[in-house]
């Protein structure tokens, strides 16, 4: 199997709990961390931005992505939301096994 994290920044804590609810509910996520309070440097439609946001790491399998990021695009209120995902190339066979009971 091939499992990854998603990377996912939200406006606020609110929004970042209704999406990563949405996603395991949805058993398209094993488990959502939420990071409160970080800051953001962007460019954006030609302005630099500065913003608190909230960062999202998502658990699950490279073959839920696809789905996975059609939900977050569909429930997001960005209008390009970050949907980052990396191979994790190494785990716990417990934790891996886990990720696989869940998301069946």
């Amino acid at each position: 199997m091939s499992y990854i994290l998603v990377l996912s920044t939200a406006s606020n804590k609110e929004e970042a709990k209704k999406i990563a609810n949405i996603l395991v509910k949805e058993k398209l996520a094993a488990c959502v961390n939420i990071i409160d309070n970080i800051f953001s440097v962007y460019e954006w439609k030609n302005e630099i931005c500065e913003d608190n946001e909230v960062l999202m790491i998502i658990k699950t399998k490279k073959d839920k992505f696809e789905n996975l990021s059609k939900k977050i695009k569909e429930i997001h209120s960005y209008e390009v939301p970050e949907i980052i995902a990396l191979d994790i190339t190494e785990g716990s066979k417990e934790y891996l096994n886990w990720i696989d009971d869940i998301l069946k």
